[in-house]
């Protein structure tokens, strides 16, 4: 029986990505403050919460910076859908002020983060994005 994948290889293998781990495990602090504080959750984050940071770990397992991935907010790639980023948003607005007292060390590392540049992207991914895609002419023009 062949052994099923991991949705999140990258955030599975902490040691190797131990920044993106660090992401993950600050969102979903906030998440759950923002959840326990607003929807009156005790033993976890609701449905619609889950659905959120579910939603999230897949796009920081897949981001294209990998380890080097800056804070969402200094990203040059918007990975999250309007929708989904303004509910993260939302929940960091909240959460963000409340983790200093509830999580020192996130909150720390993640204002750390938040202050390095975001690195310029992969040489294959920039030349995808700088690429006009091609167009035939099909009108009939002057002759």
């Amino acid at each position: 029986m062949p052994s099923a994948r991991s949705a999140t290889p990258r955030l599975d293998n902490a040691a190797s990505f131990p920044r993106l781990a660090r992401e993950y495990r600050t969102l979903s602090a906030m998440v759950w403050i923002y959840c326990h504080d607003l929807h009156g959750e005790d033993d976890g984050p609701c449905e619609e919460c889950r659905s959120l940071l579910g939603y999230a770990a897949r796009r920081i397992d897949r981001c294209v910076f990998g380890d080097d991935k800056p804070t969402c907010a200094h990203c040059t790639v918007h990975c999250y859908n309007a929708a989904m980023r303004e509910h993260v948003r939302a929940v960091m607005r909240y959460a963000g002020p409340r983790m200093l007292r509830r999580h020192p060390v996130l909150a720390i590392a993640h204002l750390i983060d938040g202050r390095r540049p975001a690195p310029a992207l992969p040489d294959a991914i920039s030349a995808r994005k700088s690429c006009a895609p091609l167009t035939t002419n099909t009108s009939p023009g002057p002759s």
